[in-house]
């Protein structure tokens, strides 16, 4: 019996004793969490939408932390988030622009033309990897099957007559529509300047007339009218420099193709949206 008892023992005293030892070495090899770590991400939205930049809200409290990265990179937050990071970091933080998602297209389903009735899988990325980049004549235009739609966390994105739509009440300008579209054709944009260039096209002023009716077809008049040097066409395209543009609505007077819009002057009919 007792050398039954024996083995035992000593395994026993050997659990206990590489117990405490492993006890002792989790206290001195544990890596310390950084206390404004913590404090940072109880202010942070939690949606892990990475778009600062980093993988998630940890990781992005850990670079403003320990990293020196800015504490207004959280879109989600805004600019109440960033300075509530900067009371916790003891730093100032400057006022940044709201920015908004913006799809460059108008060519809905009554302007822009298709050149085939596309039946595969509602995916924009699966059609515009099919000849021709899809269904639509203008390779470079909303193809409206959605994938944006499937990407945003916040519900601000729909499919209207054809063509993507953003709500801009509820953009966060997390980036995942600007990442997941493969016509790259949304891009961030100042909130509070509504004129916008609603085209994404390259293309020759010739193709464009043959593929849609608001294209841009580069005939600089909106340059010519503008005082501010803020649009200029390159490319085939025109493009706002946001900077500089006063909203002043000359381009849109006359722009021929009713390309260049001014959202506060829109006032479009809503047939039933597509939101998935």
């Amino acid at each position: 019996m007792t050398e039954i008892l024996i083995p035992i023992a000593i395994m026993a005293g050997l659990g206990i004793v590489l117990a405490v030892l492993l006890g002792y070495a989790a206290e001195v090899f544990a890596v310390k969490q950084e206390p404004k770590v913590e404090e940072i991400l109880l202010v942070l939205p939690g949606v892990n939408c990475g778009g600062c930049g980093f993988a998630g809200c940890e990781a992005y409290a850990k670079g403003v932390a320990l990293q020196g990265a800015s504490p207004s990179l959280c879109t989600v937050g805004g600019n109440p988030v960033a300075n509530q990071i900067g009371d916790i970091m003891g730093v100032k933080v400057n006022a940044q622009e709201v920015m908004v998602a913006y799809v460059k297209c108008n060519g809905d389903c009554n302007k822009a033309k298709d050149k085939y009735e596309y039946h595969g899988i509602m995916d924009c990325v699966s059609a515009a990897a099919l000849p021709g980049g899809g269904a639509k004549s203008c390779t470079y235009g909303c193809l409206g099957l959605g994938t944006c739609v499937g990407v945003c966390e916040f519900d601000a994105i729909i499919i209207r007559d054809g063509i993507a739509i953003i709500d801009e009440n509820k953009c966060t300008n997390c980036g995942a529509c600007v990442k997941a579209c493969p016509k790259n054709i949304i891009e961030s944009v100042p909130l509070n300047s509504r004129v916008r260039v609603a085209c994404n096209s390259l293309d020759s002023a010739r193709d464009i007339m043959q593929n849609c009716e608001v294209g841009c077809i580069a005939c600089k008049k909106c340059e010519k009218a503008c005082e501010y040097d803020a649009i200029h066409v390159n490319n085939n395209l025109a493009k706002i420099d946001y900077d500089k543009c006063t909203q002043c609505n000359a381009c849109v007077e006359v722009c021929p193709k009713t390309t260049i819009e001014n959202l506060l002057m829109i006032h479009k009919a809503k047939p039933k949206d597509i939101t998935a």
